[in-house]
């Protein structure tokens, strides 16, 4: 049995360590293991928010609202009261949810539910956002901070739901990030352009005839015009992608027939679409709908293609970016902003505050020291406790900096 191995606030920079009190940080861990043992999916984080609107109680936060459900919004009040109403607000969001995984680490607060953990690390990206919220009670920005704890990120709902909601209107800047063990805690990956990919779910019905298995030429088979489809859907992104332009197709499920006599009546096919850009979306969906239906056509049959747009890609705003890569080398110093190193075609719903506002989205390191990478969805997986000290410390601080230069171009 694992006893809190992760923890190391030694992994955390002296500087960032110095803004938490011990009985601050104490109560930052009880709240991330809390959360870690009674992780919930999405839609359903109702324990969650009443813990999370505890924390935030005891930070003497008064202006807090549910929103979307089990969302929640914290507005810190800024410093300038002479321009406040002037200032456009800054936000900072941490995502709430868990995932439909049994929990493998071992450690004495593992999850209580089975078969939900939080492989994800968005009980220290929660955790965080207290956090951050906290430091910005104690040094406020310029203008209003809003700090966002979102729902629904795993299912890719949350942030539209929150944006809908008209509770970010008027927003300036957002700023969030996702706990990353391909980095040692007191990293961080903070840059402009894209950081994660858009992800589309589709699902291609092709329709034939049924027959009888030693009468093939009586009907129009289906499965055969599967296996073609499938092999022809991997020629999108080998032969019709730019290969400069990273995109990535995935057939997930196949599904035809009920018995191995029968020639079924119709097959069905579904995958994801992924792509960092917007005009390669676009091209994927485009070829899709083509070779479903070329394909189709001419073995006798027709498609019926069901695209699912989900989270667009994430792409840092060059302003955002500037203000975040400011306050993270304030924070910890130049030499820790580290590039990302590989192309993410995972997918983050971060994308759709970014379409709206500038912002950043950032990798905060949570790998301890002499820690091994573990990817993310996996039963084993974990984030070190000390992320949540330089995770808060960095929003906290891309906060004040946005907030600052919003407020110098009134």
């Amino acid at each position: 049995m694992k006893h809190s191995s992760d923890v190391n606030l030694g992994d955390v920079p002296d500087a960032v360590a110095a803004l938490y009190p011990a009985s601050t940080v104490d109560a930052l861990l009880a709240l991330r293991r809390d959360l870690h043992r009674h992780p919930e999916l999405s839609l359903q984080e109702e324990r969650t928010a009443t813990r999370i609107e505890a924390q935030l109680a005891a930070l003497g936060i008064t202006d807090v609202s549910r929103v979307a459900g089990t969302g929640i919004v914290a507005r810190i009040p800024g410093s300038d009261a002479a321009r406040l109403s002037d200032i456009p607000p800054v936000a900072i969001r941490g995502d709430i949810d868990a995932l439909p995984i049994h929990e493998e680490t071992g450690f004495d607060w593992a999850s209580e539910t089975p078969g939900v953990m939080h492989a994800c690390g968005h009980d220290v990206h929660a955790s965080w956002a207290v956090a951050a919220a906290g430091l910005l009670v104690a040094t406020p920005a310029l203008g209003d901070v809003l700090v966002v704890f979102q729902p629904a990120e795993e299912i890719g709902t949350g942030a539209r739901a929150m944006l809908e909601s008209g509770v970010l209107d008027g927003v300036g800047a957002m700023f969030g990030g996702h706990a990353d063990r391909r980095f040692a805690v007191g990293e961080a990956v903070v840059q402009p352009g894209p950081l994660a990919a858009a992800s589309d779910l589709f699902e291609i019905e092709l329709v034939g005839r049924a027959a009888h298995g030693g009468r093939p030429h009586e009907g129009d088979d289906p499965i055969v015009v599967m296996a073609s489809l499938v092999l022809s859907l991997q020629t999108i992104v080998s032969r019709r992608i730019n290969p400069a332009w990273p995109a990535v197709v995935s057939i997930g499920t196949i599904s035809a027939g009920s018995a191995p006599n029968i020639i079924p009546g119709r097959a069905v096919i579904s995958g994801t679409i992924r792509a960092q850009t917007t005009a390669v979306r676009e091209q994927i969906h485009q070829e899709l709908e083509r070779l479903a239906h070329g394909t189709a056509a001419a073995h006798g049959l027709t498609a019926e293609v069901r695209l699912k747009e989900g989270a667009p890609p994430v792409i840092n705003s060059e302003q955002g970016a500037k203000w975040a890569h400011t306050a993270a080398a304030s924070v910890l110093g130049e030499a820790a902003i580290v590039p990302l190193g590989y192309t993410n075609m995972a997918s983050e719903d971060f994308a759709c505050y970014l379409e709206r506002m500038d912002g950043c989205f950032m990798r905060v390191g949570a790998r301890e020291a002499g820690g091994e990478f573990i990817p993310g969805h996996a039963p084993n997986f974990y984030a070190a406790d000390a992320a949540i000290f330089v995770g808060a410390a960095v929003f906290a601080e891309s906060a004040r900096v946005a907030s600052a230069e919003l407020a110098d171009a009134l």
